[in-house]
């Protein structure tokens, strides 16, 4: 049950934008195409992520052994624990969506899904993981411990590797 319930840690970057694309178009279609049930997949995958990594998701399972390991110039490992974060992220956003839906109408669940196709856009098509460096903002200000993920203290680094101006005021 340990094993289940875990995330890699580290992740293959390719593999979380491959990710994140999937998410675009689910929730794309989602929102223009008014497929309001896509949002039950859309939800259920990314609590599964959180809970499991890729290892009860569709979507995560077609990234980390189809589309991941096909992406090379994509392919770099990245701290797990912010993309694990940022999974959270999305879990919340599609379950908030479901249940404005549910209980007060589509026209107003259908907004919750702007920031999060917006974050899921900045990963998939430039590998800008919004809810990484809200991780390591939290990190910064002591609310998220050192001890959660040695590496993730200081994810300048890690942008800065992928041709992301950094200054020190970041």
């Amino acid at each position: 049950m340990k094993r289940l319930l875990s995330f890699p840690n580290p992740v293959n970057d390719a593999a979380a934008r491959t990710v994140a694309l999937g998410v675009v178009a689910m929730a794309l279609v989602a929102l223009v195409g008014d497929v309001r049930w896509m949002m039950v997949p859309l939800a259920y995958g990314f609590v599964a992520r959180v809970l499991t990594g890729p290892t009860l998701s569709p979507l995560g399972q077609f990234a980390t052994r189809v589309a991941g390991p096909r992406l090379s110039s994509w392919r770099r490992e990245v701290p797990g624990p912010p993309k694990r974060f940022a999974q959270g992220i999305g879990a919340v956003l599609t379950l908030a969506t479901i249940v404005v839906w549910v209980s007060v109408s589509w026209s107003a669940a259908r907004w919750i899904l702007v920031p999060l196709i917006g974050a899921a856009s900045l990963e998939g098509f430039f590998g800008y993981c919004v809810g990484c460096a809200i991780f390591g903002q939290l990190m910064r200000f002591g609310v998220v411990p050192p001890s959660i993920c040695a590496e993730c203290g200081d994810l300048r680094k890690r942008y800065a590797a992928a041709g992301f101006v950094v200054t020190d005021e970041s």
